[in-house]
């Protein structure tokens, strides 16, 4: 994701962090009486706007994982900067998430504005639009419980000691995952969002050209990659899919592949080369029921860290919170030229 997945600190003293807030009180059906139509507007709008290759589920997705691993899942990320303040979005990080995909959340919130001003709060889309895009692309259901509130703050200097970087060693992305109360386990389910999705050719090039290739890399996956990198330098946007395989489907391909050598980054490919992660890795590419189980799980408690209440967030009108001068205070959405890469190695 910048990719998905991230770390986890277990520590045995008192540590401040995001889970050290008292839980906030979440249910299913929160909106049952004040915006009875909310599940139906987020789904019919996610719907709409589906792109290809799984592109909107995937932008969706990490979306939702950075806005979690930060401050929580508030919204937070979805604040634009002003003259004051740079934001989270601003960070370089976070530039894989696309214009696009701040739109859609855009559109599911002026909707839900309309049917029912002022109830919905912008983590709660963020919440079931992932859950929904997810399931579009024949991911697994998971419960998603509701009444979170919306955070007052968006640091971009928060982002970088907050996020798995592409090329993180386990115990690197451990110690992210951790400090938001995640297993080992629940890292590697949760790195299985890697099934869909894009990174771009800076990410992971080190890998296939430079004074040190990996040698670990499937040698014709490999070729394939410095023919889609050959020109990165002058054409930033050209990447590729994490999974080449099955790019539009959310399934347990990208286990498969981190078997075969065909990992993308380097902090996916460490999840099957390091001996603490490796069996994760075999179960869930021999598996796809118990990863669909286990991800769905970590998607549910994904979902809780960091939450706001009344007390500590409110609902804003705008998930940006600012009105957009000229129109826009985001940088233009930089578009994946990469191509169509699904194909077979037959390996």
């Amino acid at each position: 994701m910048s990719s998905f997945p991230p770390v986890i600190f277990l520590v045995l003293v008192f540590v401040p962090s995001i889970l050290s807030a008292p839980v906030t009180s979440l249910t299913k059906d929160y909106y049952q009486e004040t915006c009875p139509d909310f599940s139906k507007i987020v789904r019919e709008t996610v719907t709409t706007t589906q792109g290809p290759q799984g592109r909107t589920a995937a932008g969706i997705l990490r979306l939702f994982f950075h806005d979690c691993f930060l401050e929580g899942c508030d919204a937070s990320v979805l604040i634009a900067k002003n003259a004051l303040n740079k934001s989270e979005r601003d960070d370089e990080l976070n530039h894989s998430l696309t214009e696009e995909t701040f739109d859609i959340v855009t559109r599911i919130k002026a909707a839900l504005e309309e049917s029912c001003p002022g109830v919905v709060s912008c983590a709660d889309i963020l919440a079931q639009s992932t859950h929904d895009v997810v399931t579009m692309i024949g991911g697994p259901s998971y419960e998603v419980k509701l009444g979170r509130k919306d955070g007052f703050e968006s640091k971009a200097h928060k982002v970088r000691e907050n996020l798995p970087l592409p090329n993180h060693t386990v115990d690197d992305m451990m110690s992210l995952f951790q400090k938001k109360g995640f297993t080992l386990k629940e890292m590697v389910a949760l790195s299985g969002a890697h099934t869909i999705g894009i990174s771009h050719c800076k990410d992971f090039i080190s890998r296939v050209i430079g004074p040190q290739p990996d040698p670990d890399i499937e040698a014709r996956y490999a070729e394939v990659l410095k023919s889609l990198c050959k020109d990165y330098t002058v054409n930033e946007t050209r990447g590729s899919f994490l999974d080449p395989v099955t790019p539009d489907k959310f399934d347990n391909m990208y286990y498969k592949n981190l078997e075969k050598g065909m990992g993308l980054l380097a902090s996916d490919h460490i999840l099957f080369k390091d001996n603490s992660t490796r069996p994760f890795v075999e179960l869930y590419a021999k598996d796809q029921t118990v990863f669909f189980e286990d991800f769905a799980r970590a998607m549910e408690k994904l979902g809780m860290v960091g939450v706001k209440g009344d007390k500590d967030g409110e609902v804003r009108r705008r998930c940006d919170n600012l009105n957009k001068p000229n129109g826009s205070v985001a940088e233009p959405e930089k578009s994946f030229t990469g191509g169509n890469i699904s194909f077979e190695l037959n390996l």
